[in-house]
Order: C-alpha cells, then structure tokens, then sequence
C-alpha cells in the first residue's frame, strides 16, 4: 500500500516524496529529518498506531496529516478523533484495512495531500488562554459592539418567527462543528440540519461524538425523523437531505437517487435550494471551513424567498477558506464570524 500510494504521487506536479515509513515510531523519527509539508498516515499500522502518532507528531512537530482509514465502525471513532487531535483530513480506503484496490480514491487522496499543504498549523493547534472573569465580560461586551462592523442588517427579522438552523461545512468541519454545536443551549427554540462532507459510516461517528459533547440532541438524520427543537441533525454520507411538510410537522427525507453536486453527496447546496421553498420559518444558514463553493449557490436560493440571516467563518479561524469564501464573494452573507463566536452569532437571531 506504501508502494501504491507513494505512485500515485509521482505522477503530481506538485508533490514529491521524501520519504516512506513503515510505522508510527519511523515516522516520528522521519517526520523530524525530513520536515516535509504534509504527511500521509494510516490509522492502523505496527509498533504505534496512527493515533498515538498523531498525538507525537502534534506535539513535537506540527505539520498537516491526511489519514487513511477503513469504514469499520472502530476506524471511523478513530478518524473523528484524529480529527480532534490535529489531522487535516482523511480518505476512506475503499475496502477495509487492506485496500488493493486503492486507485478508486487515487484523485481524491491527491487533491487532499495537495490542498493540506496550504494549511496553516496555527489554526489546527488553537489554544485558548484562561483569562480573568473581568476581561472576559469585557471582551463578551466588545464582540457585541463589533458585530455591527461589516454587518449587514437583515430587514423583517422577528425574533417571535419559527427559526430553522442551517449549516455547511467541509475540510477541517468535524472540529468546527464540535465547536459550534457544544455551545448552543439545550433549549434553544431551533431545529439543527447539518450538512458536512464526509463519506458514509463517518457521519454516524461524528454525530455520535457530538452528541456525547453537546447539551443538544445530536443525530445522523434518518429518513422520516420529525424535526424538532434544540435537536441536530447530520446529514448521512451518501444522501442528499431535504425536508417534508406534513401539517405543521417537518420531517427528514433522505435522498440518494438525486446525483452529487460538485461530487459531494449530501452537499449543502441542496439542503439549502430545499429549504427555500419553505416560508413558516426563517433561517439562519452558516458555512464554515472547507474546500470549493458548496453552499453559495443554495445561500443564492434561501435568500430569494422569505428571511434568511447568513453567517460564515473568517478567513481568520478557517482551515480551508474556500466554501465561506464563495459565500462572502455572493455579497449575500451578514456577517463574518471567527469560529469561537460562531455560536453566539446563531443565537443572538433565536427567539
């Protein structure tokens, strides 16, 4: 598979390969001669698994980590938290730990090693200082002053309104979302519908992981849940979500006939486009890290048809500042919001 993977990369333009390791203990060592850009890992090799290196390498010598992982229900839980521990992004091998068939994700892993050379470490490795209760109430009051800045106000915002939270992420989301998600309230008077890129088993994990971190309810959608209040919901891998009306009760339909935007299957575009047929409520829609433009063309819909506030994720705090950056280039977005006051933004439009 070394062999395999390190081929593959011969053939780009712009990557070469300065060394192979043939465990986590070599790469440490490796990582620490060579000082590459990026590095590719897999979660399960020999001597030291790909997580406790990752924590070494984090630790000692930051670089950007692309991880291999099988779709077993144990190697996504450790993708997730590869993820938390510092890793870039990762590439779902396309059968099991031993992948002979690697060629199936060749493009993808390439465009992803490419794309995590660009990555800024500092943002991967955010450490927030403790500071004294007296700075922070002050601080609290200048993010409040500060968000009319750049802010463009929305027009018939009713705070009494049905709300609906929608959000968009990508490269770097699991960390963003964990984030966002552990700081909204238990009884926030809004339904969460997510849409984060990720291949099918890996959505299952991540909603697990956060819902075991946040006060809300946190699920992968299922075909027919009802949408509730103070719940989230993560779009499964594969399917495109959309919502029913039945009454006065919205439901989850989930969709895997409709073919993939831009490859991405859920991708935000529709879960957005699907929304902005739907009147009774207003939205709030967020898009946070990643790469590409997924998201500004539905934002282009939500915004057509009844009260939508958009946020999106700072240059400043993004891994990847593509997607937020498509959306900011629609001039549609009313506010952008570092990372950690991403959830405050949300709930300032809730009733």
């Amino acid at each position: 598979m070394r062999k395999l993977i390190g081929d593959f990369f011969k053939e780009s333009n712009v990557i070469e390969v300065v060394g192979i390791a043939r465990n986590g203990k070599d790469a440490i060592q490796k990582i620490k001669a060579l000082k590459p850009d990026v590095v590719t890992m897999d979660v399960e090799m020999p001597e030291m698994n790909g997580l406790e290196a990752l924590k070494r390498i984090m630790a000692e010598t930051p670089v950007a980590v692309v991880m291999l992982s099988s779709t077993t229900q144990k190697g996504t839980e450790i993708t997730l938290q590869a993820m938390g521990y510092g890793a870039v992004d990762f590439v779902a091998k396309p059968s099991g730990t031993i992948s002979l068939d690697l060629h199936k994700i060749k493009e993808e892993l390439v465009e992803k090693v490419e794309n995590a050379a660009n990555v800024s470490m500092s943002k991967l490795n955010i450490v927030t200082p403790k500071v004294p209760t007296t700075i922070l109430n002050l601080l609290d009051r200048k993010i409040e002053a500060d968000k009319t800045i750049g802010a463009k106000r929305v027009s018939n915002w009713n705070k009494a309104n049905k709300k609906m939270v929608l959000i968009g992420t990508s490269t770097g989301g699991p960390r963003a979302l964990q984030e966002v998600i552990t700081k909204l309230p238990k009884d926030m008077q809004a339904p969460v519908l997510i849409v984060q890129h990720m291949p099918a088993g890996f959505t299952k994990s991540l909603a697990e992981r956060l819902n075991q971190l946040a006060e809300i309810e946190v699920k992968e959608a299922e075909n027919g849940d009802i949408i509730r209040n103070g719940h989230a919901y993560i779009a499964p891998g594969g399917y495109h979500m959309k919502i029913h009306k039945i009454g006065s009760t919205y439901s989850i339909v989930l969709d895997n006939e409709e073919a993939p935007r831009a490859g991405h299957r859920p991708a935000v575009d529709v879960l957005f486009e699907d929304s902005s047929h739907y009147n009774d409520f207003d939205k709030i829609a967020v898009i946070m890290t990643g790469m590409g433009s997924d998201g500004s063309k539905g934002l282009r819909q939500l915004k057509k048809n009844g009260n939508v506030v958009a946020i999106a994720e700072s240059a400043a705090t993004c891994i990847v500042y593509g997607m937020p950056k498509a959306a900011v280039e629609t001039n549609l977005v009313n506010e952008v919001v570092d990372l950690e006051n991403i959830a405050k933004a949300i709930i300032q439009y809730l009733p």
